[in-house]
């Protein structure tokens, strides 16, 4: 894992792993362990607190699964909140905060209603005695009573959006996500997001390729918080890079 005087170059890579939750793959989340503890990698998972999505219900369930990540955390993983229930029940006709489109878990609810739901989740993560600082929507499809309802609970980090180095806006962190799988940049601080439910052996070892090659550039979440910024140049790339990917989507 990099060092934080190497991130001054800003290059690095969070490790972000989408839909953990009792049901998952678990033959891949335990290569996942064994790969990150090889590497010193300190992942950001995303924990669905709640699940009840039925495309995961099919995978082996770990009973002891809140044990599990409150052992991750006290090894220095971060835990992030993935939503609450992870059931798409919206469509976002892509009017989304991101312009992704796609169906939606929180885009489109009143504010009482998203407040409620990412209320339950940090009350389920707080019981269960897991810090959550940050938070990231299924589908990545927001709107602005998102933020809102996130900033109501104390939540002011999002693992989403565009640039190419963190940034602030409504008051809340965002470090970007930008590509469907892994990419590294030769400039830039981004998270990926990996989605072990829905790799097969041959995903994995092509992922295992990806951070044997560039473990040295992956970093941890307190790392890419101090590189938030709102200069003109991390300004001028979020905004030709959202433009962009927009455009593309659009076409989708």
């Amino acid at each position: 894992m990099m060092k934080s005087s190497q991130i001054e170059k800003n290059t690095g890579l969070i490790v972000r792993l989408d839909d953990v939750t009792d049901h998952m793959n678990w033959t891949l989340m335990d290569k996942c362990q064994n790969l990150f503890n090889k590497y010193n990698i300190k992942p950001l998972l995303g924990v669905i607190p709640n699940n009840e999505d039925k495309e995961f219900k099919v995978f082996p369930q770990r009973k002891n699964f809140w044990t599990i990540v409150k052992n991750w955390q006290e090894s220095g993983w971060e835990i992030s909140m993935h939503g609450y229930n992870h059931v798409y029940d919206t469509e976002t006709n892509k009017k989304d905060f991101f312009g992704y489109g796609g169906r939606s878990e929180f885009y489109g609810h009143s504010l009482e209603a998203q407040n409620n739901k990412i209320s339950k989740g940090l009350n389920i993560f707080k019981e269960k005695g897991i810090r959550v600082r940050s938070f990231f929507a299924p589908n990545h499809t927001y709107d602005l009573n998102t933020f809102k309802a996130l900033k109501m609970n104390g939540i002011d980090n999002i693992i989403d959006g565009y640039g190419l180095l963190p940034y602030q806006e409504f008051d809340i962190n965002f470090i970007p996500q930008l590509f469907y799988k892994e990419i590294m940049l030769p400039f830039g601080i981004q998270s990926t997001q990996v989605h072990l439910n829905y790799m097969n052996e041959e995903n994995f070892e092509k992922f295992e390729i990806f951070i044997n090659k560039n473990h040295k550039y992956i970093i941890n979440f307190d790392l890419a918080l101090k590189k938030v910024t709102n200069n003109l140049f991390s300004n001028l790339t979020k905004f030709t890079l959202e433009k962009s990917l927009k455009i593309l989507r659009a076409f989708k």
